[in-house]
């Protein structure tokens, strides 16, 4: 028991932490005079706050790497089967696209443009050869390489499949102003010039 008087002492480990005059309340028993003051926020204060925040929205958002990664791979699906039903794979439309462009390519040199291997590029070419789509023809200053030309019905033929790539690029640009167009296909060739070397 108690002595007559004696007011209990809070548990030291507890006491230790607490503000001297709180650490006198409990001993005496008396209540706080006022409320413990709560530091106002500051703009350099707000600012920490939203720190983390900007850097966690930032980290949520794709690499730019991931997006043209996934255009390309959007893109290739989509055009597939939009020249399917025109008689022609993705490959033999790039290939074509190439020739009308450069005027002439050789076999490596197209097969560089056209995103596939060197032999990939000798079984299109002799399709597009038996179809009369192109011109095989050696090259007079190098006798083992190959010069390929588009003929008059190769162009013909890319021409058609032309009007459903534009449909294509249309629904992808849409809501995109000229200017931003023309600036993003600025951007991606920097990128390609950048990456090439």
């Amino acid at each position: 028991m108690k002595a007559p008087g004696t007011v209990d002492r809070p548990n030291d480990a507890v006491t230790w932490r607490l503000p001297r005059q709180q650490q006198t309340n409990l001993m005496t028993g008396k209540s706080p005079t006022k409320a413990l003051s709560v530091p106002k926020a500051t703009p350099a204060t707000a600012a920490r706050q939203r720190a983390p925040s900007a850097r966690r929205k930032a980290a949520a958002r794709p690499r730019l790497t991931y997006l043209i990664g996934s255009l390309d791979r959007i893109l290739r699906r989509k055009m597939t089967d939009a020249l399917a039903p025109l008689g022609l794979t993705l490959a033999q439309f790039t290939a074509l696209s190439v020739l009308e462009a450069r005027g002439e390519a050789s076999n490596a040199q197209l097969a560089e443009r056209s995103f596939i291997t060197p032999q990939s590029a000798n079984e299109v070419m002799s399709v597009m050869a038996s179809r009369n789509w192109i011109t095989r023809e050696p090259d007079p200053n190098h006798g083992r390489i190959v010069v390929l030309r588009l003929t008059d019905e190769g162009r013909e033929v890319l021409h058609r499949c032309m009007a459903t790539v534009h449909v294509l690029e249309a629904q992808m640009l849409s809501g995109i102003e000229p200017r931003d167009a023309l600036a993003a296909q600025g951007m991606l060739e920097l990128f390609v010039r950048n990456l090439r070397g």
